[in-house]
């Protein structure tokens, strides 16, 4: 088939569908076959579906109990939201447009939760507008905005109970004291006339400590029977965020304690229990390649010991105003070869960014690689948390673009086995072309076996 005749509405399909892969998925090999094409040198992520789908069938086998609303400001990217949506789960939304985008993939309202504790007067109409009820609350401000904007909402208080290990501790931020302020902050609902259903924390991003969920839990109980003194009649408990996003790391621990914690503090099944995972749906399942545009050898100078080293620097074409953002908030990144030679020694190096900025580096310290020249291709695993969503275009470079995988399995759950089955149209598979585009300005032959 002939894809330069194709109009360029057809042709944004293909570029955007999900290639189904029959074997099981091989990341760096089809980094590979994406790099072979000479016209490719922009770079580019690979998403693997099918560990999303993984990961939401470990979290539903270690907390059957506790549902999850996908943190959207993680990842928005399009694709990840319609999986999630495919799935069945809910979403966490933190502005109008947040709550736009997940409605406009067909999410009921009932499945959003706006949970942002300080909202803007329009985000709020807008909320109003489109049905969704479900929101947080931590201060007294908030409730009198929403009683004057959006009286007949369904509201959760949030409360601090921070992992002090946390990458992002959020308490210094967000949240009311549970002992001291809540109760306050409940009887001025009350006077309001405001319909408070449940209580919400987040005990930190990237959480180190699971044992703090457990305590966490234990607080939102004492605030459960304060709302019960009150006449408040409480039937939701969210458990926020901060679950792991690393391939080492497994869900079952934490699985335990937030089951062992509910089952003393919430044995009543009847309230219902959700939580706002992020990184640990999107990081393992986003792996970022990009070439290498320029080496140049350097001596670097020890400014303590005056030991002089040759080291050699990698510039290549991301940076940490782009895809590696995350650096910013001290996030660690392992460069790797795509194409290794084992000949070849290990040499210092230094990778450095696209940008002129000579903050954008990328390792923070001096790191082992084999010599690597020009066009040759590095690859970062693990970049879908907190990557895409926060990036910008500084100088000019541009976002990469997402080229998304399946297997079969995978495939056959979302196109028929899930709650809200995706379209086979999103998907290039046997009857679609095997030529296609990855964001280049020809054609580009992906040779995996498709079935």
């Amino acid at each position: 088939m002939d894809l330069d005749g194709l109009d360029s509405q057809k042709q944004s399909e293909i570029d955007d569908a999900t290639q189904v892969i029959k074997s099981p998925i091989d990341v760096p090999s089809i980094l590979m076959e994406i790099t072979k094409n000479e016209e490719q040198d922009d770079p580019f992520y690979v998403c693997d579906i099918s560990d999303i789908i993984k990961r939401y069938e470990e979290w539903k086998a270690a907390m059957p109990r506790v549902a999850t609303y996908y943190a959207v400001k993680c990842n928005d990217s399009r694709i990840v939201l319609e999986v999630l949506a495919a799935l069945g789960i809910g979403f966490d939304c933190a502005s109008k447009e947040e709550i736009r985008k997940v409605l406009s993939l067909g999410v009921q309202p009932d499945r959003i939760i706006f949970a942002n504790p300080t909202k803007k007067i329009s985000h709020l109409k807008f909320a109003a507008e489109t049905a969704v009820t479900l929101m947080t609350f931590d201060s007294e401000v908030e409730l009198q905005k929403i009683k004057k904007v959006y009286p007949s909402a369904r509201l959760v208080i949030r409360i601090k109970y921070d992992d002090l290990s946390a990458r992002y501790v959020l308490g210094q931020k967000y949240g009311c004291d549970h002992v001291i302020e809540a109760p306050g902050l409940l009887r001025v609902a009350a006077s309001l006339g405001l319909n408070v259903v449940g209580v919400c924390f987040h005990i930190g991003s990237d959480s180190k400590d699971p044992l703090v969920f457990s305590k966490a839990i234990a607080a939102a109980r004492h605030v459960f029977d304060v709302a019960a003194n009150l006449g408040f009649k409480f039937k939701l408990l969210d458990i926020g965020g901060g679950y792991p996003g690393d391939k080492k790391k497994s869900i079952k621990e934490i699985g335990n304690i937030v089951n062992s914690a509910l089952e003393k503090y919430f044995p009543d099944l009847s309230v219902e229990v959700i939580s706002e995972p992020g990184r640990y749906y999107v990081n393992t399942a986003f792996t970022l390649a990009t070439s290498i545009n320029s080496v140049r050898e350097a001596v670097q100078t020890d400014p303590e010991t005056k030991d002089q080293t040759k080291v050699r620097m990698y510039y290549v074409d991301n940076s940490i105003y782009g895809a590696l953002i995350s650096i910013f908030c001290d996030e660690v990144y392992t460069p790797r070869p795509l194409e290794v030679d084992t000949t070849s020694p290990l040499r210092p190096s230094i990778v450095w960014g696209s940008t002129c900025d000579t903050c954008d580096k990328i390792t923070k310290d001096v790191v082992l690689l084999p010599e690597m020249n020009i066009s040759e291709w590095i690859f970062f695993e693990e970049a879908g948390a907190y990557t895409l969503s926060i990036s910008c275009e500084f100088n000019g470079f541009a976002t990469p673009k997402i080229h998304s995988v399946v297997d079969e399995e995978g495939w056959l759950k979302l196109t028929s086995q899930v709650p809200y089955p995706l379209s086979r149209d999103k998907f290039v598979i046997g009857n679609k072309p095997e030529y296609f585009r990855i964001g280049l300005t020809g054609p580009n032959k992906f040779k995996t076996n498709y079935f």
